[in-house]
């Protein structure tokens, strides 16, 4: 699986995150995962078309050291669907900013 990771988080870091995320995104459903939709304009042709299937989103998962964000976009209405798969070059960086904004809002040093 492709995924970008943060590791080595403070117990601080991980509060921090926590909080913000069961406030933004949350509570996680399941363990430490957050389901994160990823912004409609970044969508592609496939995803765009399959209106039954949006929100699309990243799998971010939280645990006391580390924060992966799962650069696989998915669909929560099903288990497969063509309309699943890696994120394109301006899905990982929007990702990518998101984990490193979020980062930076909340005073995390990485």
């Amino acid at each position: 699986m492709k995924q970008y990771v943060i590791d080595q988080l403070r117990p601080n870091d991980f509060e921090s995150l926590k909080n913000f995320l069961d406030e933004k995104h949350g509570p996680a459903l399941m363990g430490g995962i957050y389901w994160i939709p990823v912004d409609e304009e970044l969508l592609n042709p496939v995803q765009a078309a399959h209106t039954e299937c949006q929100p699309h989103c990243f799998a971010l998962e939280l645990d006391y050291t580390t924060l992966s964000a799962e650069l696989l976009v998915r669909t929560l209405a099903k288990v497969r669907c063509q309309c699943m798969g890696y994120a394109d070059k301006k899905q990982r960086e929007w990702m990518m900013d998101f984990v490193d904004a979020t980062l930076e809002r909340l005073g995390i040093s990485v």
